[in-house]
């Protein structure tokens, strides 16, 4: 015990000074945004190297499972092609089957974009996943991302040239819209920080007629995910008894304990929308 105080003693305008230095370093960084942005930019790819080369040996020992999941992801998406385009509502429009998918580029409203797992956290109360896939790559902020079974995994939050972070499912600022496959009925799906294997969905009246393994999906009214992708299954139902609510508790789709491939979701007409509910709100200013 002397020897520490001795050593502190002799040290101590050092460990001052790295001290004061820290404390400088966590102000500029955090209250610039300017800085903190810098910031987050290298952290993330310093942190998404460091994580590939980890994964890059653990890998290796997955292969098989990691080739079933593709597989999966595969068949799911050739099974879904007709839902990857929206074409405006016509009562003439002749439809014909033979018409080359190119011709409907125009029309593809998701785009879906695999990405390899590099980093993933459960336990904490924020969790966020690592993605070896950026901007490079044709990765944005704000787009959804989905299991190989097409289960919701959570909303791309950061991204560098050759990784993205997102944020998790299991991360308390977390929020997507639900909707109750069953009766249609929609609600908010959050994560109370408890366990890794549950989330619950918020605002759903009491009048509404629910049971232990309802699917609760996504609702199509956010642009990040379409219509159908399933978030879990209900394995509680909470009277509130302060509303008039319910909270369903649900057994998330996803497997966060296992993550290896992941698909990034790109709402190629989102824009559209956007551009004129802010002109019409505009005019009406």
């Amino acid at each position: 015990m002397s020897n520490i105080f001795l050593f502190i003693r002799r040290y101590f305008n050092f460990l001052f000074f790295l001290v004061l230095q820290g404390f400088s370093l966590f102000m500029l960084f955090n209250y610039n945004r300017y800085h903190n942005a810098i910031f987050m930019g290298v952290a993330n790819e310093i942190t998404g190297k460091v994580y590939l080369q980890y994964n890059r040996v653990e890998y290796y020992f997955q292969l098989k499972r990691t080739n079933d999941s593709l597989v999966k992801a595969n068949e799911r998406l050739y099974n879904l092609l007709k839902q990857d385009f929206q074409m405006p509502d016509t009562v003439n429009k002749i439809a014909i089957d033979t018409i080359r998918i190119d011709s409907l580029k125009k029309f593809r409203k998701f785009l879906y974009m695999a990405a390899k797992v590099v980093g993933n956290s459960v336990n904490a109360p924020n969790n966020y996943i690592r993605l070896g896939r950026g901007s490079l790559q044709g990765v944005s902020q704000d787009l959804g991302v989905i299991d190989a079974n097409g289960a919701v995994v959570g909303t791309v939050v950061g991204v560098s040239d050759n990784f993205s972070v997102v944020m998790s499912l299991l991360h308390k600022q977390s929020n997507i819209s639900g909707k109750l496959k069953k009766t249609g009925e929609t609600g908010s799906v959050i994560w109370d920080g408890i366990d890794p294997r549950f989330v619950v969905l918020k605002d759903i009246a009491k009048g509404v007629k629910v049971s232990k393994g309802d699917s609760v999906i996504t609702s199509g009214f956010s642009d990040k995910f379409p219509y159908g992708n399933l978030i879990g299954t209900v394995v509680e139902v909470i009277n509130e008894k302060s509303t008039n609510n319910y909270t369903l508790r649900l057994k998330t789709a996803a497997n966060f304990y296992n993550l290896e491939f992941l698909y990034i979701i790109d709402n190629m007409q989102k824009n559209e929308p956007e551009k004129l509910l802010k002109k019409i709100q505009k005019i009406n200013e």
